[in-house]
Parts: C-alpha cells; structure tokens; sequence
C-alpha cells in the first residue's frame, strides 16, 4: 500500500519567522486529521563578506558582514484534499522560501 506524503522545506533569514510559520503548518495538518514529522531544523548556512572601508587610504580597516539561512524540514504524511487546500490557503510571511513536494513514500 503507498502512503502519501508532503514535504515541506522552508528558508529564512529571521528564524522567529520560520519557527512561527512551522507552527502554523503544523496546526493546519493535524487540524485536517494528517500526521505531522518533523520540523527539523537544518544546519544554518553562513555567507560572510569583507568589505573595504576605505578604497584608497585605509586599507587595513575593513568591515564584516554576515548572513544567516536558518532551514527547516517537515513531513506531512498521508494527507486528505483537506490537507492540501489548507495548507494552499495559508498565508505566510512574503520573506519566508519555501518548497512543497508530494510523493508517494513506502
């Protein structure tokens, strides 16, 4: 018998936003009658820059900056329509990345 599932991948760079936002999924699928895995939260990337101050005179003082992609993994299995027609409703944050794949899991 094949089971399912939904997988959710989100990305932010503020992870007060994505933990309020994985709540908010999760809510909806278990108030649809789905079960919920996860949120797993994923290794955090970060993209660091070095920056000139100065072009000409100061070449030794620089300023760093630094960028943090916090990530986080859910599952949604066996899913009613219910499900999917709420969790197309949602209405998340505009800085919130994410990704939804359906497949048939074992």
């Amino acid at each position: 018998m094949l089971n399912e599932k939904i997988r959710i991948r989100l990305k932010a760079y503020d992870h007060r936003v994505l933990d309020q936002s994985t709540a908010e999924i999760v809510e909806t699928a278990k108030r649809t009658g789905a079960r919920v895995a996860g949120p797993i939260p994923l290794p955090t990337v970060k993209n660091k820059w070095t920056v000139l101050r100065s072009p000409h005179v100061d070449k030794k003082s620089r300023e760093q900056f630094e960028i943090r992609t916090h990530k986080r993994l859910m599952d949604i299995l066996d899913p009613t329509p219910q499900t999917v027609d709420a969790l197309m409703k949602l209405d998340l944050p505009a800085v919130l990345m994410w990704r939804l794949r359906r497949s048939a899991g074992n």
